[in-house]
């Protein structure tokens, strides 16, 4: 079977000595380098986690290029990432040289699918095009014109995780059901600085870490949950020590309306999750680090508003989303906090998830 004229990548790519190996020798010769466009979102990237390490279970290097962010979150994982170029003739470039070195890796990398982007954007699919990369996506009219291979564009209420795992088992030409968790990987060194920072900030245990930001807005509608700083209140008059770690342009935000709070600012996304894996609730707005926390197996508790329709909502089995046809009251999402702080005292110390001691 083809795809625009393409061969269907087989698992284990299309170096003979792969295909010929039983699964568990698939090590022994070198994974096939997979170029991979990467989401401009902490949201989306953490949603395609999944899809790239079954890529990687199937053989393939994932050689991923995204902002500049994306190598210090995805430490973990151990994948080779390059911060994407500004512009389209320098990210033309800088495909090409990544072609280049992938064509040295593997004799076999002209005779299949060489890229996969995992977002459904015409600038992405145009980008690989342009850089004369057999590249498989998700097909609109326009982008069927510049992909080799893809599927159709997702429906309106599929959610994220989905459709990245959609798209990568039809670029390996298997069939399996999405995961129930993300499992996202931390390195030793970035719990190490997150743990740092906690001491110098003399952060109790037991603490809440708040996510009030939220990217913009939906629909019109601010995704911001007008109720946080009362929320955030009420737990600081119960003697709790609430965190938050305001990116960039949120600090006027976090010290306006939020104060009594300690403020972890100017840290990477790296140490960010470290400091997620020690708390023992995280309430946040559908934004990154709430998603950053549930990959991770950290109790999320995600306050969602009507503008929110939970396609790109967070993934896994320690979320617990709040939700109305109106933004809920701090009083209702108290409830459900103390309940789900009372719920991790009673599991505290039987940990939240195996770092990866590789590094």
């Amino acid at each position: 079977m083809s795809l625009g004229g393409v061969p269907r990548p087989r698992s284990y790519c299309h170096n003979p000595a792969v295909r010929r190996s039983p699964l568990p020798a698939v090590h022994a010769v070198p994974p096939c380098p997979l170029i991979v466009r990467l989401a401009a979102g902490v949201s989306d990237l953490v949603l395609g986690v999944p899809s790239l390490r079954l890529l990687q279970l199937h053989g393939y290097d994932p050689w991923l290029i995204g902002k500049v962010w994306v190598k210090s979150l995805l430490h973990g994982e151990g994948w080779r990432v390059e911060k994407d170029r500004p512009g389209l003739v320098q990210r033309v470039r800088q495909l090409k040289a990544l072609a280049a070195k992938a064509r040295t890796r593997d004799p076999d990398f002209d005779q299949r699918l060489q890229a996969l982007t995992l977002p459904c954007t015409l600038s992405c699919a145009l980008e690989l095009r342009l850089a004369g990369l057999k590249a498989f996506g998700c097909r609109s009219k326009c982008s069927s014109l510049l992909l080799a291979g893809g599927i159709a564009m997702p429906a309106d209420q599929e959610h994220e995780l989905v459709r990245c795992w959609r798209l990568a088992c039809s670029f390996l030409g298997i069939e399996l059901p999405p995961p129930q968790r993300i499992g996202l990987r931390m390195s030793v060194a970035q719990q190490r600085a997150a743990d740092a920072e906690l001491e110098q900030h003399g952060v109790r245990k037991g603490y809440v870490v708040i996510v009030p930001f939220a990217g913009g807005d939906s629909g019109r509608l601010d995704r911001r949950w007008p109720h946080f700083p009362a929320f955030t209140q009420a737990l600081l008059d119960e003697g709790r020590d609430v965190v938050v770690c305001p990116g960039p342009g949120e600090e006027a935000l976090a010290k306006s309306q939020h104060r009594g709070t300690i403020m972890i600012a100017g840290i990477d996304l790296g140490a960010y999750l470290g400091i997620l894996r020690r708390a023992s609730l995280v309430v946040a707005n559908n934004t990154g680090p709430g998603h950053m926390a549930a990959a991770i197996g950290v109790p999320l508790l995600s306050v969602l508003g009507p503008a929110d329709r939970g396609t790109f909502g967070a993934w896994g089995p320690t979320v617990h989303v709040v939700r109305d046809q109106t933004w809920p009251d701090a009083s209702g999402v108290l409830g459900h906090a103390r309940a789900l702080l009372a719920h991790a005292a009673g599991h505290r110390g039987q940990g939240l998830v195996a770092m990866d001691a590789r590094r």
